[in-house]
């Protein structure tokens, strides 16, 4: 009873300091626009992100730990659990990230996301994975870091899921930076696979007001660069999927 009792004063109190945050979050990015004439390039969506991303951490109580470098350029392929994946790997890097386009209907992170300028793709449809590899290229050329998660889907930490090649193809041949990021969390009171990870089907909203009635999660990134890449998209898909398995017990 008193664990729930807690829980409960716990969510109250997040609860009502998240409302407070949103409120800031937007009135910093109105701020930024004002400041920018309306012309916000995606670096400054991405350090927008990543400052709210950092404040948004603190409300969760998500500790984060990190081996090796965060990349500051090119692209950046990571295994997917949750939606906190994004937050966390923004805390560390500023980032564009490629979506499914169910995300942007989420309520809270849907308009974030939007706001962040992150790249939404359609896998059904192959003309629109043509049209993001497009935008993925345009946006590495300029400089910035782009997250992918190429198991497609976020899943419960058992395994890395297969990666699929679709949205690597602008990897091949390509001379922009690649690195991977294995991801793992703990939890206190809880159970990862279904307090943190967000997969099968879950639904969002009960899932958010369940994570925040946990005491402290913590994620920790492993980090590598990716020197030698295979020339052929499926054999890099492959490469990166085990370069990632790897790094996901690095992470421990």
């Amino acid at each position: 009873m008193l664990k729930s009792g807690c829980g409960l004063l716990r969510l109250a109190a997040r609860a009502i300091w998240f409302a407070v945050e949103l409120l800031l979050f937007f009135t910093a990015y109105i701020g930024l626009l004002l400041r920018r004439a309306g012309r916000l390039t995606q670096l400054d969506r991405s350090h927008w992100l990543q400052w709210c991303a950092r404040r948004t951490l603190r409300i969760f109580s998500v500790r984060v730990r990190f081996v090796g470098a965060p990349p500051r350029a090119g692209l950046l392929v990571s295994n997917h659990l949750s939606y906190l994946d994004i937050l966390v790997l923004v805390s560390l890097t500023p980032a564009v990230f490629v979506s499914k386009s169910e995300v942007k209907n989420w309520p809270v992170f849907g308009w974030f996301a939007r706001l962040a300028g992150t790249l939404f793709v359609d896998r059904a449809r192959r003309s629109d994975v043509t049209r993001m590899n497009s935008e993925i290229a345009r946006a590495l050329a300029n400089g910035n870091v782009v997250v992918v998660f190429p198991e497609g889907t976020s899943w419960n930490g058992a395994v890395v899921l297969p990666f699929k090649s679709s949205l690597l193809e602008p990897m091949v041949g390509a001379k922009y930076p690649l690195a991977a990021a294995g991801l793992r969390y703990t939890i206190s009171g809880g159970v990862v696979a279904e307090d943190v990870c967000y997969w099968g089907d879950m639904t969002f909203f009960p899932h958010l007001l369940k994570l925040m009635t946990k005491r402290q999660v913590q994620a920790r990134v492993a980090f590598a660069v990716v020197s030698e890449p295979a020339a052929a998209r499926k054999a890099l898909a492959l490469q990166l999927q085990a370069e990632v398995t790897r790094l996901v017990s690095a992470a421990d």
